[in-house]
């Protein structure tokens, strides 16, 4: 099969790979029908972290069940299903707890590369969910988006507690950030103030439901959001960076009692333990358990309540994924779904 595969930073290949198979009971293979680049996928790209290559790309993934193993019991050959990029046996006691994505079993689905034809997913029961039939070909991005980055939004905007009656921050204009402003105006947020410089993004924000634009970052960026709360801070803001600075940002511009919900990968984020300590605010993130999220993000897709498949703004074949690095690295795009 064909698969893209990163050797070094800014080194992305589309190259024959060998397909996969069946390697446990609680498998299953399915054949990819949209893949896309991450933002996370960035990181190695950018040498922010390292890369011992060539390593497969791609966690997020939407399909068509091939084959499966002798133990598999909730996805049949023939679905269509929507994998979370953890792999998880959704039965253990942190999985129970709503967190599978540190499922004592979890697989991270990166390692085995979903921007590819094929993809072996482990713990298949507990990772895949099938739609109710096979969808209609223009509800496939909004599908894919919930592997990742509507899950990951999702999560964030309930870690930090978005709902009716509450001022929700957004730090962070990338898919996750956007999907978390779709998030928190579909939990019922009053007010959702977009953190965004970037017009094309600052649109699709307002789209999703922003109801107000904050151009400026760091302190200048607290300070905006603490005038337009009356001095106060947000109720909820959701940190989608990962950064030290938009780390700070979204602590500092949220009230006392209020909360935080990050869900950027972090990178050498320290916290200031007398700044928090003083500052009253409730920390929550971290990987998103997209899994406890899927049943009902695919229902709301679905029904066409929701449209996160928008995020995609380009849309390039599997074997231009190496151009679809590029242009996400480049701000050329939000994000690149890859049909194999």
């Amino acid at each position: 099969m064909r698969g893209a595969l990163m050797y070094a930073p800014g080194d992305v290949r589309v190259e024959d790979r060998e397909k996969p198979v069946i390697e446990a009971p609680t498998d299953a293979v399915i054949k990819v029908t949209a893949a896309c680049v991450c933002g996370s996928d960035l990181h190695p790209y950018r040498g922010v972290e390292p890369v011992d290559g060539p390593v497969p790309m791609g966690h997020e993934y939407v399909g068509v069940v091939e084959e499966i193993g002798d133990e598999v019991t909730t996805v049949k050959v023939g679905d269509f299903v929507v994998g979370s990029f953890w792999a998880s046996d959704n039965t253990c006691d942190i999985c129970r707890a709503g967190y599978q994505s540190r499922c004592v079993h979890a697989v991270l689905m990166g390692t085995l590369g979903a921007q590819a034809e094929y993809l072996r997913v482990p713990l298949a029961d507990g990772t895949l969910v099938a739609t109710p039939g096979q969808p209609e070909e223009d509800l496939v991005p909004s599908l894919l988006a919930a592997s990742d980055v509507l899950g990951t939004g999702w999560y964030a905007a309930v870690a930090a507690e978005a709902g009716p009656g509450r001022t929700v921050a957004v730090v962070g204009d990338g898919a996750v950030g956007l999907m978390a402003v779709l998030a928190a105006k579909r939990l019922g947020a009053e007010r959702i103030i977009a953190m965004s410089r970037h017009e094309s993004r600052q649109r699709l924000a307002l789209e999703f439901g922003a109801t107000d634009i904050v151009t400026e970052r760091g302190d200048e960026g607290v300070e905006r959001v603490k005038e337009l709360t009356d001095g106060l801070g947000a109720h909820s803001v959701i940190e989608a960076v990962g950064t030290q600075e938009s780390m700070m940002q979204a602590i500092r511009s949220t009230r006392p009692g209020g909360h935080v919900g990050y869900v950027g990968v972090s990178h050498d984020v320290a916290l200031p333990g007398d700044e928090l300590f003083f500052a009253l605010v409730d920390l929550t993130g971290g990987p998103a358990p997209v899994r406890r999220f899927l049943p009902e993000l695919i229902d709301l897709i679905w029904k066409r309540e929701i449209d996160p498949g928008k995020v995609f703004d380009l849309t390039l074949p599997l074997e231009e994924a190496a151009d679809g690095f590029e242009a996400m690295d480049r701000r050329r795009a939000v994000k690149v779904l890859l049909k194999p």
